[in-house]
């Protein structure tokens, strides 16, 4: 009888094997297709920067003379090289799309072709707030990529990275994956706007500014970073790229004003928390609370409130303070939009117009410090707790002079030099109204504060058990 099985089952297996092959083989003719339609696109981009030896790194605690002479290095200034890739996205204009940090402070920047042609580029823009750059080469005989619509992707869509990883020697090299997430943000630090789509497929330094693309040949992410584990530089199967939607619309800015035009709502926004959630009513932990509203701002002017809940934006479900940013910058100043809060568990429709985003940008995510443990000490702000704690002698509030070891405020993430504005709904002016304040909301299970802190402001709920 077992014999009789296995006859049975092994030949049933080639037939599943046999009809399996023509898919990976389709397959792997799609790959191919689309890596033709693309790689003549792909650049290498070598930048070099001069480094002064006033300026380099390294430095003897004996003398500079004594370090050059004692080890036989030549005293003269340093060559830093940089190796990353770049997108041709207009042929007949010769525009090369990249990453900032692949061009930043180069002093030359030089293009290798797939056919080994090489030309010197120059910067047309570049925006660190997003780490995307311009370039420009005159070159003939170019082929530029076509565009893809990355709200499209799907997550465990296969992609395709492209790009230089290592070396010039490594140039169009291709690695397959899949769109591991979407929306990706809080990925590198110094960068203001992030919604990076998140794959396995393989990613390495020199990568940086190279394409990922479908399987239709089109260009839906421009690979940027990756996470590494510990020490080790190479690819562990988190690589991130911006999305094409994101980066066409600050490149065209960089192409046709030399900057990126943002719009602006005005607004000091915090992510949802379970206990913030619990605090403020809500269902879930989606949407950006709002801590500061800016005088003057178009979510002033629109009616905006501290503690209003952001849920939707231009029609669009926030998901929290990133994706906000995102959504509002995408958009051009002048634009007439709706945005919906969730204002004392009631849902509001408000109108806003947007203007353009001020040089000191306003709209800003405060961490908050963790929660959960009210043992603190305020004081009303006079001339000498001004002096102390570095604020405006007319400052609106009362100053936290003391938080007791682990005590609930403590463990909240209370600090001394905090300035305690409002409690629950009711502002605080004073020792008096804070006490008051803090006597009403005693009988929920948490209290809500309002504190500002080195100029911003943040929502730091207490529970109060």
């Amino acid at each position: 009888m077992k014999k009789y099985f296995l006859m049975v089952l092994i030949p049933l297996f080639a037939v599943i094997v046999q009809a399996k092959l023509p898919g990976a083989k389709e397959l792997s003719d799609t790959f191919i297709k689309a890596v033709k339609k693309v790689n003549s696109s792909v650049v290498t981009i070598t930048s070099e920067k001069l480094i002064s030896m006033e300026d380099a790194p390294f430095r003897h605690p004996f003398g500079d003379e004594f370090f050059w002479r004692y080890f036989d290095f030549p005293q003269q200034d340093l060559k830093s090289t940089a190796l990353g890739s770049g997108v041709i996205v207009d042929a007949e204009k010769g525009y090369i799309l990249t990453n900032n940090h692949v061009v930043e402070n180069a002093d030359e920047i030089t293009v290798l072709l797939m056919d080994q042609r090489e030309f010197e580029a120059e910067i047309v823009g570049r925006d660190a707030k997003s780490d995307l750059a311009v370039l420009k080469i005159d070159a003939d005989d170019l082929t530029a990529v076509k565009l893809g619509d990355s709200d499209e992707l799907e997550v465990g869509e296969w992609v395709l990275a492209i790009g230089s990883p290592f070396s010039q020697n490594l140039s169009h090299t291709v690695t397959a994956g899949i769109v591991s997430a979407k929306g990706r943000s809080h990925i590198i630090g110094g960068i203001g706007y992030e919604d990076f789509i998140q794959t396995d497929a393989a990613i390495n330094p020199g990568n940086s500014g190279g394409a990922l693309i479908n399987l239709d040949g089109k260009l839906v992410g421009i690979n940027t970073a990756i996470a590494t584990g510990g020490f080790n530089r190479g690819n562990v199967g988190v690589g991130f790229a911006i999305p094409i939607n994101l980066a066409k619309r600050i490149m065209e800015d960089l192409i046709n004003e030399g900057r990126v035009i943002r719009a602006w709502l005005g607004v000091y926004i915090q992510d949802v928390d379970d206990l913030l959630a619990k605090s403020l009513g809500l269902e879930d932990r989606e949407g950006a609370v709002v801590t500061q509203v800016v005088d003057g701002s178009p979510a002033d002017k629109a009616g905006i409130k501290i503690q209003d809940v952001i849920v939707m934006f231009n029609d669009k479900k926030v998901r929290d303070t990133a994706n906000l940013k995102n959504m509002v910058s995408s958009m051009r100043p002048g634009t007439r939009t709706t945005v919906d809060v969730v204002r004392r568990k009631k849902k509001k429709t408000l109108r806003v117009h947007l203007s353009e985003l001020p040089e000191d940008d306003k709209i800003a995510f405060v961490p908050r410090k963790t929660t959960p443990k009210l043992g603190l000490r305020v004081e009303s702000t006079d001339s000498k707790i001004a002096k102390r704690f570095g604020i405006d002698r007319d400052e609106m509030g009362v100053v936290v002079v003391e938080v007791h070891r682990n005590s609930k405020a403590a463990k909240a993430g209370i600090q001394t030099g905090d300035i305690i504005k409002r409690i629950g709904s009711i502002e605080v002016d004073g020792v008096n109204e804070f006490r008051e304040a803090l006597d009403n909301e005693s009988v929920n299970d948490t209290v809500l504060l309002l504190i500002k802190r080195r100029g911003g402001s943040l929502f730091i709920p207490i529970e109060n058990r």
